[in-house]
């Protein structure tokens, strides 16, 4: 008898000390680092930081655009003294094309940034969005203004974030939103005026640039490494280059988009 009970007494501790050194584990485990873990977030650090510029150009003929028709708002048709095309694709002198969003697609790492408090305004002038394109960092807050004597309705329409659309009477405060992740190119349109069409991108990082109508970009204060860098255009898609800078190291790079061939 007083072998049972101690064999059953021995077998209760070794549960019991079992039970202990799991939770004892499992706690360190989940406070414990994993092995080959990403490693802690850093900084830029401004005086290694160089920076990559050049220009972006299409090579061939530009496409011929149908005029606007804004006969159905004669307030937007008043507002414009000749002729507006859509801004699909709109190009400078040589070749200079605008609205093209140049940006690190890859290879900053664990780098961190800080949101600019500053807005970034998109307005609505004769009935059509200005800048055409617009960028910011997730978090930053877009400024919606409308300058017109008629009413707007904006509606961005992202895949990834949340989307919205809201009405904008004449003389109505700015309207001012958020998006919460990096997107790129999400259109916006006025569901009041069907021809008003804009692109807002939305990045991680301060690493981009919206060309106008002379084609250049600057990425300035890169950290020294090697970065993939893509030129983002609504008609003609993307395309990538990779270039690596070392400290302190300027770099230049082109990129060039094939313009469809006539009648495509």
């Amino acid at each position: 008898m007083t072998t049972k009970r101690s064999f059953a007494i021995c077998t209760t501790a070794l549960a019991i000390a079992l039970a202990g050194c799991g939770s004892k584990q499992a706690t360190e485990t989940s406070e414990t680092p994993a092995a080959g873990s990403a490693s802690p977030a850093a900084a830029v650090d401004p005086g290694t930081a160089g920076s990559v510029s050049g220009s972006v150009t299409l090579d061939g003929t530009a496409p011929t655009l149908k005029a606007i028709n804004m006969s159905a708002e004669p307030y937007c048709q008043k507002a414009h003294s000749s002729p507006v095309v859509p801004q699909e694709v709109v190009t400078g002198d040589k070749g200079a094309l605008a609205n093209v969003v140049v940006y690190v697609k890859d290879g900053l790492g664990n780098y961190t940034f800080d949101t600019p408090t500053s807005p970034v305004a998109l307005d609505q002038k004769g009935c059509m969005y200005e800048p055409h394109v617009v960028a910011l960092m997730a978090g930053q807050t877009l400024q919606v203004k409308n300058d017109d004597q008629t009413t707007h309705n904006i509606h961005p329409m992202p895949k990834s974030n949340q989307e919205w659309n809201t009405s904008q009477p004449p003389g109505a405060p700015a309207i001012e939103n958020t998006f919460a992740r990096a997107e790129l190119g999400i259109p916006v349109k006025c569901n009041v005026h069907p021809w008003m069409k804009s692109y807002i991108a939305v990045f991680k990082h301060p690493y981009f640039f919206v060309t106008t109508k002379d084609g250049s970009f600057d990425l300035k204060n890169l950290p020294p490494g090697t970065y993939t860098l893509e030129a983002w255009q609504e008609k003609y898609g993307t395309v990538d280059q990779t270039v690596t800078i070392g400290p302190k190291e300027s770099k230049t790079v082109n990129f060039v988009f094939k313009s469809a061939p006539s009648g495509d």
